[in-house]
């Protein structure tokens, strides 16, 4: 439950040790690079663009041949492999993989170029099949479409639109060209759009005839072969096999590559990590022989790191504590427990300036509120004993999905154990299970109460768990007062609402609304009723004198008040939002119940029992992620709207140090 304390770190060295000071320091991986000149006129800084550009345009191209190798030499992986984070390598390893960068660029341009080539042979084949399938209706065709006849007579070759035969194409040239005797007509195919036909005539005739065809539709191809078609398909094709055949080459060449899959990935890493270096460099300020750095970092580190640069690179190095009206980044430190609701909290906003790390309460309250929304203890073990497994397994994945998977773990343990207090087992899967299968109803009963028996009991608990939960945020407003010393914010803004909410509640506790809604009636002593009425009174009389006290017009003061008063309402629809814990709770055990009966409508046969586990599987798969979801969702809700809304706004930008960003591996530390 800690911010970091940060602390700023100022550096000087010489140019010589520009390169080893800024490896060293991205290696380390503690410091936000964060460069504030009051005197930029006698320092510059250097343009390392292009440099910059250069190798991230070569990290892409490394990327890319990479993507291309999984198209072509599919990279075996299991359903869970992804979970396993970045594998782990020795710096000597990278090393090596900057020594030999230029051959593995090489390697990763090849594959690229080759698979360009693929992509235009690809384009070139599927051209060359148009071309083949545009001569299908013209294979008939003895001559070139290109043909025009002979030294006398000219050949008419073209299309005409819709079916013909040749009668009607003679009967078309007759009667519009009537004193034309010596035509032949050919059909070369035809189909419901297009009529292919070769008309030969006189040349002295061909004017009229075409002028004939026309008339019914008639156009030569916009670009003729010069070749038979028959031929020149069998031409086209060999030409297809060709150009396949070069293609498929140029596959294999590519998935031959698939060994220099873990160099292409240390070389893409190295100059990702080089682009990064040099964008800090494009920030630092420089002289002719020196340059500076500074930025944030943890307290906890900044001796360790002052001592390194001053002793290894005889830098001139300091620490100083970060101005009040400077905001710093943030980072968060808490316990395994804690730190896996970071996510959450991130979610929302990191603690602003000032502000407290409340992800210790807010873990709490989440697996709680959480396991009291989902309620059912074989769901709860399911969900634990799968996100165990996954944490066991994969012990070095994503720092952040690590958290969200140690969170549902948490989650699942709260929920294995408000179902054992509430009889949640699958539902009613156990009574229903021995009752319809073997004869005898066997149950398990509830270590505290059953929800779907007593729902009232249960709505007047999620009302007393909400107002525990709200009461909690009130009262780290109140902490966060007293550690600035705030007095008078802590007595108006605090003390008068805790006195006005105690009382009001002491008040309804004893009435007969209540005593309908939970079943009961208290009864308090005298002197516990009036002192529940004076606290409210006292509460509501301090919250409308002293909550407008920003203001000195005692009219407007007193409107500030009475609006904040108002307010009371807002507690009274926090306190209700709670109802979701009932409301979830019960239809994650309704649902789960009407699951159990539906599987069980079959009978205890044989057929009844596949078609039990049938629907028993599926059903509960279902109600499991879908309340699962819902759970999830409204417990965010809970802590984002009503328990930050007490004393929490977020807003802090969180700490990103200058470090090894990388995308495939992760390079192991120096001991």
């Amino acid at each position: 439950m800690a911010v970091v304390q940060m602390q700023r770190i100022n550096l000087c060295a010489l140019k010589k040790d520009r390169k080893a000071i800024l490896e060293r320091l991205q290696e380390i991986g503690a410091i936000e690079i964060d460069i504030r000149l009051e005197d930029e006129d006698i320092c510059e800084k250097q343009d390392v663009g292009s440099q910059r550009a250069l190798f991230e345009r070569r990290a892409q191209t490394a990327d890319q041949a990479l993507e291309i190798l999984q198209q072509y030499a599919p990279e075996k992986k299991g359903m869970l492999d992804s979970l396993a984070g970045k594998p782990l390598v020795e710096k000597e390893l990278f090393e090596k993989a900057a020594a030999d960068q230029d051959n593995y660029m090489k390697t990763a341009s090849r594959i690229v170029s080759l698979d360009r080539q693929i992509a235009e042979g690809r384009a070139t084949a599927l051209k060359l099949e148009t071309q083949a399938e545009a001569l299908t209706p013209w294979l008939g065709l003895t001559v070139p479409v290109s043909f025009s006849g002979t030294k006398k007579t000219s050949v008419l070759i073209g299309t005409m639109a819709g079916a013909a035969d040749i009668h009607q194409v003679c009967g078309l040239i007759a009667g519009h060209a009537p004193e034309t005797d010596a035509v032949d007509v050919q059909i070369i195919s035809a189909d419901k759009d297009f009529t292919y036909l070769a008309v030969t005539c006189l040349k002295k005739d061909a004017a009229r005839v075409e002028e004939a065809l026309r008339a019914g539709g008639f156009a030569k191809p916009a670009s003729p072969v010069r070749k038979v078609p028959a031929q020149y398909r069998q031409e086209l094709e060999e030409q297809i096999r060709t150009v396949q055949q070069q293609v498929d080459g140029y596959a294999k060449e590519i998935a031959d590559c698939a060994g220099c899959r873990q160099e292409l990935r240390l070389v893409s890493d190295y100059y990702r990590v080089r682009a990064e270096k040099y964008r800090i460099l494009g920030e630092l300020p420089q002289t002719a022989s020196t340059f500076a750095v500074s930025g944030y970092v943890p307290a906890a580190m900044a001796d360790r790191i002052v001592r390194e640069m001053s002793e290894r690179y005889g830098a001139a190095a300091e620490t100083e504590a970060i101005p009040e009206e400077e905001d710093s980044p943030v980072l968060l430190h808490n316990n395994g427990f804690s730190e896996s609701v970071e996510g959450v909290l991130a979610s929302f906003g990191l603690p602003g300036k000032g502000e407290i790390d409340p992800s210790f309460i807010t873990s709490i309250f989440y697996v709680f509120l959480f396991g009291l929304m989902l309620s059912d203890a074989a769901y709860g073990l399911i969900v634990s004993a799968a996100c165990g497994t996954v944490l066991l397994k994969f012990p070095r994945m994503d720092r952040d999905f690590r958290k969200s998977v140690k969170l549902f773990f948490w989650c699942g343990l709260s929920t294995l154990v408000w179902g054992v207090l509430f009889g949640g087992y699958f539902g009613d899967a156990i009574d229903v299970v021995s009752e319809t299968f073997f004869g005898h109803k066997i149950s398990i009963p509830a270590l505290w109460f059953v929800p779907l028996n007593e729902p009232m009991k249960m709505l007047i608990y999620s009302m007393l768990f909400g107002v525990i939960h709200l009461f909690t945020g009130l009262a780290m407003k109140g902490y966060m007062c007293l550690r600035d010393r705030k007095y008078m914010d802590f007595l108006c803004d605090v003390v008068f609402w805790f006195l006005l909410l105690i009382g009001l509640i002491g008040i309804l506790l004893p009435t007969d609304l209540f005593a309908g809604i939970a079943g009961q009636q208290i009864v308090f002593p005298a002197a516990m009723s009036a002192a529940a009425k004076w606290s409210a009174i006292a509460g509501a009389v301090g919250i409308l004198l002293f909550s407008g006290r920003s203001s000195k017009n005692p009219g407007v003061r007193i409107a500030l008040g009475a609006y904040d008063l108002y307010n009371i309402t807002g507690w009274l629809s926090d306190v209700l939002s709670y109802s979701r814990l009932l409301a979830l709770g019960l239809a994650t055990g309704v649902i789960a119940s009407v699951i159990n009966q539906m599987g069980s409508m079959f009978g205890s046969g044989i057929v009844g029992a596949i078609i039990f586990i049938a629907v028993f599987l599926i059903g509960h798969s279902f109600n499991m992620g879908i309340n699962l979801l819902g759970a999830y969702v409204h417990t965010c809700r809970l802590q984002y709207v009503e328990f930050f809304g007490k004393f929490y706004e977020g807003g802090g930008s969180p700490f990103e140090p200058f470090r090894l960003k990388t995308k495939y591996i992760d390079i192991k530390e120096e001991k």
